[in-house]
């Protein structure tokens, strides 16, 4: 017994590595995403390694980094409307075709956006459909906000109070496709121009064999400001890596007082 611990404590078993894979130029993934790692490795024993769109977020085809994809134990998007070239798109789907398992944010309901006639047009849909269950049709207006209520009982939940208002504006998802288990039922709160497709799933999982999925299609950077979102963003990206929830949920505090940087948050 001795021998074992003195072993495990010499040579601890590497940490999993979450890679997360920004770039969609609207909700600052580039701030959000670094941020959220950050609190990751300093409260739950994880890896972690961001990726970005290069030279900036608007640059709609460079994500530099996706080789790190081949040995991620979970990779995590927040894309929005990319046209990558060959390479890049390969990894990215060589990692979805891996069953390993998967977390999304927002504007992944979208991430790609190949032109008519191009031989990746079928992708726009089919990679957030397989990936996650969801694809975008549209949104409630951005003068509006979301109020959120408990869908489902899941250790996802575990200590998330689940009637949330975020700065959000609603995207419409439903039906959802595939084995998916809502978690948060959103409403629109003032949606825009009359427009209102009635409740979406806001957050949900999906476990298809051994691959486990988390999506939201909440994350405007505002929202992170929120513990309890926040902690529902940690406790499913951990359940997805097959870690258990304790019943309080994950940490997920900053230092106080919460400050995200200015430059990367819209209003």
């Amino acid at each position: 017994m001795f021998r074992r611990t003195l072993l495990a404590a010499l040579f601890p078993p590497p940490k999993p590595k979450i890679v997360f894979v920004t770039g969609d130029d609207e909700y600052r993934s580039e701030y959000t995403m670094p941020a959220l790692a950050a609190l990751l490795e300093k409260h739950h024993n994880v890896a972690t390694q961001v990726l970005y769109a290069r030279p900036r977020p608007q640059v709609n085809n460079n994500i530099e980094g996706l080789e790190a994809l081949k040995d991620a134990d979970l990779a995590v998007f927040f894309l929005r409307w990319r046209e990558l070239p060959e390479d890049q798109l390969q990894a990215i789907l060589a990692y979805e075709k891996s069953g390993r398992p998967m977390a999304g944010f927002r504007t992944a309901t979208h991430s790609l956006k190949y032109p008519k006639g191009s031989v990746h047009e079928v992708e726009n849909d089919a990679f957030s459909l397989r990936a996650f269950g969801a694809k975008w049709t549209r949104h409630h207006g951005h003068l509006s906000t979301t109020r959120s209520e408990r869908a489902n009982d899941h250790e996802v939940l575990n200590g998330v109070n689940p009637n949330l208002t975020l700065p959000s504006w609603l995207y419409s998802v439903n039906p959802l496709h595939g084995p998916c288990i809502p978690l948060l039922t959103g409403h629109a709160i003032n949606p825009q121009n009359g427009r209102d497709d009635g409740p979406q799933p806001l957050a949900w999982v999906k476990q298809e064999g051994k691959r486990r999925v988390f999506f939201t299609t909440a994350g405007h950077p505002e929202d992170f400001r929120n513990p309890d979102f926040r902690r529902l963003a940690l406790n499913g990206i951990l359940w997805a890596l097959g870690r258990k929830i304790p019943a309080k949920g994950a940490n997920a505090d900053w230092p106080a007082p919460y400050q995200p940087p200015a430059s990367g948050f819209i209003k």
